[in-house]
């Protein structure tokens, strides 16, 4: 009886990554999207503004290019892990569950980041900062 009803509770709800799915018996279906689900960098924009390209994508990895012209920033996203580099820096301002804080990235300087579950970010610096984002793939 108890399996009877788990596989029953399993085939009306199933829970995948920040999207709850509800089935019904005639197996049509809704979505209704987490409260707090959060964009990757590629699909996060600053200002309904595009901030990061794909330069290249395929089964392993993906490549990021992002721009922040002074005053620019990235809405609140999350990252996977990931490596970054910068090809021209300039000081941000950091946003995330820590708190907030200022960091200056320098050109030619690079991170590694295990992943962040949030954090959002803006250029207070005077110069246009891009950097590289290289994400490796489940």
């Amino acid at each position: 009886m108890i399996i009877y009803i788990l596989s029953l509770i399993l085939s009306v709800f199933s829970i995948e990554k920040d999207t709850i799915q509800f089935r019904d018996i005639a197996d049509s279906n809704f979505q209704y999207t987490l409260v707090d689900s959060l964009p990757d960098p590629l699909a996060a924009k600053w200002q309904g503004g595009e901030v990061c390209e794909l330069l290249k994508e395929n089964e392993r990895f993906r490549t990021l290019k992002c721009t922040f012209p002074p005053g620019g920033g990235h809405d609140k996203h999350f990252h996977a892990p990931h490596f970054g580099y910068a090809l021209s820096g300039s000081t941000f301002r950091i946003e995330d569950a820590n708190g907030v804080r200022e960091v200056e990235l320098k050109t030619g300087s690079h991170f590694t980041s295990d992943g962040v579950d949030w954090h959002r970010v803006i250029n207070i610096g005077d110069s246009t900062s891009v950097y590289l984002i290289f994400e490796p793939k489940n």
